[in-house]
Formats: structure tokens, sequence, C-alpha cells
């Protein structure tokens, strides 16, 4: 299975180890990425921006799942469900995919990797997250002046 799924889950399994061991070294996740995503160079690419993006933005994502997840802390999370979050939060804040799809990867990940319950927890964050995020869209395009000669 070499799918965009499969980038996901060597992904997670990365952040995984970066959460457990901050100092590891980002050449031993490169090589990692590589030998299990087959040398296949475009989910290569999807998983190290997906990578970057959340190492980048982790700040970021870690107050909007605040935010978003009522009496949760995010370092009371497990450390599986955690990063689950961050990378669906940055596919639908920051990348290009859409916000169902990347909810329901999340779902996947969350349901096969987490516990019996990090499905329905996994899902109730990101639908208020994604919900949030569409209507900052919505009035941030509202808020833009019409073209010209309209």
């Amino acid at each position: 299975m070499t799918t965009r799924r499969r980038a996901r889950e060597v992904s997670l399994q990365v952040l995984y180890e970066e959460d457990i061991h901050p100092l590891r070294e980002l050449s031993i996740a490169d090589e990692f990425l590589a030998k299990r995503m087959l040398h296949n160079k475009p989910l290569i690419a999807f998983a190290q921006e997906l990578l970057a993006g959340v190492r980048k933005h982790r700040d970021e994502l870690d107050k909007i799942l605040t935010k978003h997840a009522s009496n949760w802390s995010v370092k009371r999370m497990t450390t599986i469900d955690r990063n689950i979050l961050r990378m669906s939060t940055y596919e639908m804040v920051y990348g290009n995919v859409p916000g169902r799809v990347s909810i329901n990867e999340a779902i996947e990940l969350a349901k096969r990797y987490g516990s019996k319950n990090s499905g329905q927890f996994v899902n109730g964050i990101l639908d208020r997250v994604l919900r949030e995020h569409t209507e900052s869209k919505k009035e941030a395009a509202s808020k833009e002046p019409a073209p010209a000669g309209s």
C-alpha cells in the first residue's frame, strides 16, 4: 500500500518518535520515510511536506487544538491522538486537503493506532476545528472588496 494514507501513517510514526525523543536527527526521519514509502518520490514529498508543516506550526496547531478540546490540554492527550490531531489540523488550516477528507483520514488513523475511543475523540475536536476554519474563511471572503467594474 503506497498511498497518501500510508504516507500519513508513516508521518504519524515519525511524529510519535519525535514526541518521545525530541532531539532525534531529522536525517533519520528522512531515511525512514524513504524506506517506508518504497522510494516513491511523490509520496515521500507529501509526507515530508506534512512533517515540515506540523513541525513549523506546532505551537499554533497546539493552540487551535487546546481551544477546541474541551477540558483537555494537548499535553494530556495520548501521543498518538495528539499527533493525528496536529496532522489533520495542519492539513485543514495550512494545507490544501479538503477538511472532510482530512478528518476521515484522521479518524481511520485513530481507529487503527489509538485507543478504543480515539476515533470519536479525534472526530469531535476536528469537527470543531473545521467549523471554525470554514467560518473564518467565509468571514474573510465577505470582507474582501468587490472587484472593480462590478
